[in-house]
């Protein structure tokens, strides 16, 4: 069983909700999203929403190199 299942919450500072998703620090950091210090961020909905909006471009780039490699 892993964290979230157990009802761990949102890392992001003054958010008190349930996580839903657990990603790496350094990529969560790089959208400029404020964390506490951890080895994985665990993002509630909301939260996860906003890092997906911020990173889209990072995102689309990385694909990019995997598929014209």
């Amino acid at each position: 069983m892993g964290r979230i299942a157990k009802g761990t919450k949102c890392s992001i500072i003054d958010c008190d909700e349930v996580a839903v998703r657990s990603i790496s620090t350094p990529k969560v950091e790089a959208t400029g999203l404020q964390v506490a210090e951890q080895r994985r961020v665990y993002l509630c909905r909301q939260h996860y929403k906003e890092y997906k909006k911020k990173s889209k471009n990072d995102r689309k780039i990385e694909r990019w190199r995997w598929t014209n490699g």
